[in-house]
């Protein structure tokens, strides 16, 4: 049942559909629900966002590191709950996977929503080859996000689990001044660590 609310959740999302999901139901613990290789990347988080850095800088991009202040410092998320609506959310990604690979990428804002489905708060980015749509889990000190990657023109996204190359996995966080972050330990390409920022859309010009 946790699993089917999730996967309810994630098709909401993705459609930008505004019925409920599964309003009467209680969110499920995320723990229930992510994969045993996700929850082993979540508990690395640390360690992949100290490796991407260190790599970011060793390729000489120090400077840029520190003017993205306290989006890019470890320790400096708190807890806090993005609201409901539309946000530019920027991406870096820290780190390289491959030998000689680019350390540190940094791309320009791009739509993102969240929503309130009953209950559930689901994110997705709204434009792009690459969508990320999900589910953001938790309370108090733990906000986790699970979800998948929309790839092309498809509708819908996969099924949670289905495909661990799809499958992700983070934390959401409040850096102060009404920004957010949502960090993506060890994703499946490119990177050792993708950091997003997420500002509301009337607080960035387009």
């Amino acid at each position: 049942m946790n699993k089917a609310v999730l996967i309810a959740a994630l098709a909401l999302g993705a459609c930008a559909h505004q019925e409920q999901v599964a309003a009467a139901a209680p969110a499920p613990d995320w723990r229930s629900v992510a994969t045993d290789a996700d929850r082993q990347r979540l508990s690395q988080w640390r360690t992949a966002f100290v490796q991407g850095l260190s790599e970011a800088r060793a390729s000489g991009h120090a400077a840029e590191i520190a003017r993205e202040g306290r989006l890019l410092e470890p320790d400096a998320g708190t807890a806090g709950r993005p609201p409901a609506g539309d946000y530019q959310c920027r991406v870096i990604k820290l780190g390289s996977k491959i030998k000689g690979g680019l350390a540190y990428v940094t791309y320009r804002p791009f739509a993102c929503r969240i929503d309130d489905e009953g209950g559930i708060a689901s994110f997705r980015k709204v434009t792009g080859s690459q969508r990320p749509v999900g589910v953001i889990l938790g309370g108090g000190q733990k906000l986790v996000f699970l979800g998948t990657m929309v790839l092309g023109d498809e509708r819908k996204p996969i099924d949670y689990g289905r495909d661990a190359d799809r499958d992700m996995i983070g934390a959401v966080e409040s850096i102060g001044n009404g920004r957010w972050r949502l960090i993506l330990p060890y994703p499946r390409f490119e990177s050792v660590m993708d950091v997003v920022e997420l500002v509301p859309s009337s607080e960035r010009p387009s």
